[in-house]
């Protein structure tokens, strides 16, 4: 794609022109207004079912942000013998119990502001030497390949595009066009973009989705991450893009890519899968054209990111090392791990309202 034509195609997308005339609006807030800003009361209540003589729970919290930052302290209560923040880096906290079934309440307010791309000021600069920062999201991983048959996918879909910031838009469509979401798989997906490319079932949640977005760019040299956190409420949108007061299960992965010379460009094809899903369109709708070219650059912030971790080991080390995400609360009583995808079980349940 050369790059007038790009920039042509993303221009033409502005948030307030996202729903076309014969879409069903879902949220009576279509319109982008100048002030983006969304502030929300977050309440994170754990009940572990299981007594054990030790229990552990570690959380994952909201990272500050130039688009999200906490406007109030993080109150946690509960019957821990200890708690504390365990990885500023992370941003995980962790409590532990004893002979107790464990009980924990964290509270926040977070305000957040939509994050726009401006292309017109996007330049690719491929002298740009990458700091280790930047440098470890080239990096393979335990569920994410960047060699054989990722990279086959890669450069077959990039063949004779040049600039990275093209080529990354290239497989971004390639993505948002051949991806189907599955309501059966379980939580977000496990995101092996190795083995849903060898399957050749391109189909899954929000991390199978970006997992593989982000294993094809990598595979290329241009940085890219999973960006894991949760919805905090209703999208100006498409109701598929939001959630209610009710947030526990709101778990969401969106994505990232870094262009030398400018800087990381988020980007949400998971989503698009998801709004096809849940009103029965199909790539040739207007209205998924649209969504498809915004959420190349844009993130809505009606939800807020926690950490874009994969295949880590949470600190303390918990029973359970590499984890392979860190988007829903990991905790272990006597060293057997909850399962996080069942919050009645575990049991959990969040809570969100703008304010």
């Amino acid at each position: 794609m050369k790059r007038r034509t790009f920039l042509t195609l993303s221009s033409a997308v502005a948030a307030n022109t996202l729903l076309s005339a014969n879409e069903t609006p879902l949220v009576n807030n279509t319109q982008a207004t100048k002030d983006d800003s969304k502030e929300y009361i977050v309440s994170l209540k754990h009940n572990l079912s299981e007594l054990g003589e030790v229990s552990k729970i570690w959380l994952p919290l909201p990272k500050s942000r130039s688009y999200q930052y906490l406007t109030s302290d993080i109150v946690n209560s509960g019957n821990y013998n200890e708690i504390y923040l365990s990885d500023f880096e992370t941003n995980s906290l962790y409590a532990s119990f004893s002979n107790v079934k464990a009980e924990l309440i964290t509270q926040f307010s977070i305000k957040t502001h939509d994050r726009i791309t401006d292309f017109s000021k996007v330049n690719f600069n491929e002298n740009e030497k990458l700091d280790e920062s930047i440098a470890q999201y080239l990096k393979p991983s335990e569920h994410i390949f960047t060699s054989g048959i990722v990279k086959e996918y890669a450069l077959k879909i990039t063949k004779g595009i040049k600039g990275d910031l093209e080529k990354a838009k290239a497989i971004y469509d390639w993505v948002v066009l051949n991806f189907t979401r599955d309501e059966s798989v379980i939580g977000c997906g496990i995101g092996d973009a190795k083995a849903i490319l060898e399957s050749k079932k391109l189909y899954g949640k929000c991390t199978d989705i970006s997992s593989v977005f982000v294993a094809l760019l990598r595979s290329i040299n241009i940085p890219a991450r999973e960006c894991f956190g949760i919805r905090l409420g209703a999208s100006r949108f498409y109701a598929a893009m939001g959630s209610k007061e009710n947030i526990t299960k709101a778990q969401h992965c969106r994505a990232e890519f870094y262009l030398k010379g400018y800087g990381w460009i988020p980007c949400d094809p998971a989503d698009v899968a998801k709004v096809k899903l849940s009103l029965n369109l199909d790539n040739n709708d207007s209205g998924i054209q649209k969504l498809r070219e915004f959420q190349f650059g844009n993130w809505e912030m009606c939800w807020c990111e926690f950490n874009t971790k994969r295949d880590f080991v949470l600190i303390p080390r918990p029973a359970q090392a590499p984890l392979n995400n860190f988007g829903y609360v990991y905790a272990e009583v006597d060293s057997n791990t909850i399962d996080y995808y069942s919050p009645n079980e575990f049991v959990y349940e969040y809570t969100s309202k703008q304010i």
